[in-house]
């Protein structure tokens, strides 16, 4: 039943209740906006795919995992911690806590602000109006002065593989076994299959991933990939590459290598292809805001698609990341607000919870020459670091790419136990220009993988402490 044609008017709608959405509209309240969030699942909803089936329900899985592998890593260091096994089950009422814990948390912010939370799902029908389909059937038209849509991604599936929950997954699904499959075939090693095949190998699975390029972590300089791809097979993982999953058996996964094809006995199949837009059904073109033919919505430095509507997080151009979409919000509602603003940033920090973990930052060396940049490197071994020695975790380096003639860190690589704790230093000096001189002048806590950042600066400026001179 449709509740008449008669729109309440309000100021500004939020659409999508994830890290970007309610990140927009704790800024607009803030702001003195009155605001209206709209999510499917309303109050349920809040912390969107990042919080409640994505990144914190992952890096839970992974922090299980890592635990229980590091402590049969260090029996050689005189740990001895037994049978050490897994309960899944168990382990899904303690992250269901966790993710309770900080939805609520968001919720109680929210209301706090005064922002008003609605369930349902919205469909924009003019340039300044929308529908919210509830979920008792009913619909409610709101007629808006502004509007932010951050709505997300979804997985991307396979048609040679149609989910179905049981046997074919997608990382949500994986995310929430209540068992630890004796046997696992992950299709994709960008970042979410490498993060996902390692946690299950290392709580006990035997885990095979199957990726259609070259490489693991193919989109990443191709020495990550290969740090990377020694650390899998090291927990006994196969990685098959270029290789295409065809269909599944009853025997298992059928896959091609060239014009070969073998049978990878697996129990379930997890498939982690990537992801697109949440731009589907919408109806965003009404609104004049322009779509491209991967769904993204078109929009400008303030993150507007319209006069009216900005669009931010993983439905708009660049990597699909939950930071991206907080620091987005700000910029769409003070854009929104009449407040000068642009997204601009110099880099935006990509981090792999892999083993070895991986933070990516700025520009690559390759990038870097392309802009016409003089470029130079320092790379700074972890074997080196007395720090990564006593963690029994000396693969990985630090490395800095620097512009010669401006003096300036442009990017930071960094492969190593907890680098992704180390990234935002690393996104700092690229943002402030930081020369290599700032960095290995700046005194760094030792024993720490930090030092490492210092220690490929110091190489840089010519005075080396933990390694010898070239």
């Amino acid at each position: 039943m449709v509740v008449g044609e008669l729109a309440e008017g309000i100021d500004l709608l939020v659409v999508g209740g994830g890290p970007g959405g309610y990140a927009a509209a704790l800024h607009a309240a803030r702001l003195g906006r009155r605001v209206v969030l709209v999510d499917r699942d309303g109050s349920d909803g809040l912390g969107g795919t990042c919080l409640r089936v994505g990144c914190i329900p992952s890096k839970a899985l992974i922090e299980l995992a890592e635990t229980r592998h590091r402590a049969r890593a260090f029996t050689a260091a005189g740990l001895d911690a037994g049978a050490l096994t897994v309960d899944l089950e168990r382990f899904q009422i303690w992250k269901g806590g966790i993710v309770l814990g900080l939805s609520k948390g968001v919720e109680s912010l929210l209301r706090r602000r005064g922002v008003r939370i609605f369930s349902g799902v919205v469909t924009f029908n003019k340039p300044d109006r929308a529908a919210v389909a509830t979920p008792d059937g009913n619909v409610t038209f709101f007629e808006f002065r502004d509007a932010v849509v951050a709505t997300g991604s979804v997985p991307v599936g396979l048609a040679a593989l149609p989910r179905d929950g049981e046997r074919v997954l997608d990382s949500s699904d994986a995310l929430a076994l209540k068992e630890v499959p004796a046997r696992l075939a992950v299709v994709g090693a960008g970042y979410i299959g490498v993060e996902l095949g390692t946690a299950f190998a290392k709580l006990g699975s035997q885990v095979t991933i199957i990726e259609s390029r070259d490489g693991v972590l193919p989109a990443m300089d191709p020495v990550i990939g290969r740090l990377v791809l020694r650390s899998l097979r090291g927990l006994g993982v196969e990685v098959l590459v270029r290789t295409d999953a065809v269909r599944l058996e009853a025997g298992g996964l059928v896959v091609r290598t060239g014009g070969d094809e073998r049978t990878v006995p697996t129990e379930r199949v997890v498939v982690a292809v990537g992801r697109r837009p949440n731009t589907n059904d919408l109806g965003l073109q009404t609104t004049g805001a322009r779509l491209g033919g991967d769904g993204t919505v078109q929009v400008d430095s303030s993150r507007l698609a319209t006069r009216r509507i900005a669009a931010i997080g993983d439905i708009t151009a660049g990597p699909a990341l939950a930071h991206k979409a907080t620091a987005e919000a700000e910029v769409a509602v003070d854009a929104l607000s009449g407040r000068r603003a642009s997204f601009n940033p110099a880099a935006v920090p990509e981090v792999v919870f892999s083993d070895p973990e991986v933070a990516v930052v700025g520009l690559t060396e390759e990038q870097a020459r392309a802009a016409g940049m003089d470029v130079t490197a320092a790379q700074f071994p972890l074997s080196a670091s007395g720090r990564a020695a006593t963690m029994a975790a000396t693969a990985g380096f630090a490395r800095l790419v620097i512009d010669r003639d401006q003096d300036a860190v442009v990017g930071v690589i960094l492969v190593g136990p907890h680098v992704s704790e180390l990234a935002a230093e690393a996104t700092l000096a690229v943002e402030m220009g930081a020369s290599p001189e700032d960095l290995a002048g700046t005194i760094h806590p030792h024993p720490s993988i930090s030092e490492s950042l210092r220690e490929a600066a110091a190489m840089a400026v010519g005075r080396p402490l933990h390694v010898a001179a070239t």
